[in-house]
């Protein structure tokens, strides 16, 4: 098939007194077909709908094969594009109309693309492949292609798992090692300093550098452990840490970069839901990539993270009492 390439603009569409090739190749049942242009109300509401997601998920694909370096995964992506334009002109057969893509959708699906990468992109709109088989099964009898439609789509969620292949899934590990060590270790330590200096800007220095400090330990440590490993890549390894380590440690100064030095008990809560955000963020990232259960990885890392900040708290509370410092 054919690649077509992404203009921004749904390609004309067949003309209305002629069926497309997966409309006469898949009546093969003896229920008669809907009659063009003569659809119940609610038929034609959920076809027009249908019509609307593929025009919107030919554009997505369109550009995600154009912006693909792997000739064989572009090739593949133009292909489900060019098939999600056959189902709209399916669609357009029976209800007669032209429908406009989702621009705002098809906007953000890019925006992700070249935040998150094509695997979690992927990923996404293969659930959105699944939910939509779901809802194909419910329409009407009299529209035979469904079966064929159906299977190009369960066809689809087969073809993107042959390209699911992105270097960052690959240091994951690596990842996970930094995020989560700065969650705990950084939580702990700002709830605990918060108590005891009081003031934000004393907070935010004795992060800063806390956080610098160890952004470089744990960065040096992963390469020297994956050196031993014997990992080639022992060096990229320990910069996504170190990045991963970094990023986490702007997230949790910056509330007490931006409250006065009086508010502190409000940037301490400011900084528990950033992290709160941040844990949710990165599981649904992973839950969706690596195709892993959200809620259980969630809940583990959230109450590991606000039981050592509660802890290093309490510490602080105790600690200041005993050491009768009076910031």
């Amino acid at each position: 098939m054919t690649a077509r390439k992404d203009s921004g603009q749904m390609p004309r569409a067949t003309e209305p007194d002629t069926a497309p090739a997966a409309v006469i190749s898949a009546r093969t049942d003896s229920s008669p077909p809907a009659i063009p242009g003569q659809l119940d109300a609610t038929t034609l509401r959920v076809l027009l709908n249908f019509q609307r997601a593929e025009a919107t998920d030919h554009i997505v694909y369109s550009r995600m094969a154009r912006f693909e370096k792997h000739e064989s995964h572009s090739t593949v992506l133009a292909r489900i594009a060019a098939d999600e334009l056959d189902h709209y002109q399916t669609w357009k057969y029976y209800t007669q109309r032209d429908v406009r893509p989702d621009y705002l959708r098809s906007t953000w699906y890019t925006l992700l693309l070249v935040l998150l990468g094509y695997t979690f992109v992927l990923r996404l709109m293969e659930r959105g492949e699944l939910s939509t088989c779901k809802r194909y099964a419910r329409l009407p009898h009299a529209l035979p292609e469904v079966a064929t439609i159906i299977d190009n789509e369960l066809e689809h969620e087969e073809m993107l798992i042959g390209i699911l292949d992105e270097e960052r899934l690959k240091y994951v590990g690596a990842i996970v090692l930094g995020l989560n060590d700065a969650l705990v270790e950084l939580t702990g330590t700002i709830a605990g300093l918060t108590l005891a200096l009081t003031n934000t800007r004393l907070v935010a220095l004795a992060g800063i550098v806390t956080g610098i400090a160890a952004t470089l330990s744990m960065a040096a440590s992963n390469y020297l452990a994956e050196k031993a490993d014997g990992n080639p890549n022992a060096l990229k390894a320990s910069l996504y840490t170190g990045v991963a380590y970094l990023l986490t440690v702007v997230v949790l100064i910056l509330p007490y970069l931006l409250f006065p030095n009086d508010m502190y008990v409000w940037a301490l809560v400011t900084m528990l839901g950033a992290v709160i955000a941040v844990i949710m963020f990165f599981n649904f990232y992973i839950s969706v990539a690596q195709n892993q259960p959200f809620w259980s990885r969630f809940g583990r890392m959230a109450a590991i993270s606000l039981g050592v900040a509660v802890i290093s708290f309490l510490i602080g509370l105790v600690a200041k009492a005993v050491l009768g410092v009076d910031v």
